[in-house]
């Protein structure tokens, strides 16, 4: 753990930490978009959290690392929703930022989770709200 995180570690000691994205040009055009303000929310399968990734939690302050593993952002849980693939807004969508609509928000996700896990419209997702709290770049 590089000294950076450690002490953001000592700052937020509940805080988990996540890398946005399955690659490192997704991960980069994702923070991209949190810290031009267009990106306020994000999902996952539930899935994942069952796998032993950090389920989000309301009010808790999480690290968002760059792909190279140094921190990048510090967001908190705002709101969490869980529900199917399908059922999912377009305003959920759209607070995610990376579409114009919940048909191309559709179509990137589940090509996303068909990589990562498999996909199926009525998979469990877990979508969240979050803030900005820390911009570390």
């Amino acid at each position: 753990m590089s000294d950076a995180l450690k002490c953001l570690k000592q700052r937020y000691p509940t805080a988990a930490t996540f890398k946005f994205g399955d690659s490192a040009g997704l991960c980069a055009s994702l923070v991209g978009l949190v810290r031009a303000g267009k990106k306020v929310a994000t999902c996952g399968a539930l899935r994942d959290y069952q796998n032993g990734e950090a389920m989000p939690e309301v009010g808790r302050r999480d690290i968002a690392l760059n792909w190279d593993d140094t921190p990048a952002l510090v967001i908190e849980t705002v709101e969490i929703i869980q529900c199917r693939f399908d059922e999912i807004s377009e305003e959920m969508a759209l607070a995610e930022g990376e579409d114009d609509s919940l048909e191309e928000w559709r179509v990137g996700h589940s090509a996303y989770f068909e990589r990562n896990g498999g996909f199926s419209p009525d998979m469990q997702i877990v979508w969240e709200r979050f803030r900005l709290i820390e911009d570390l770049g």
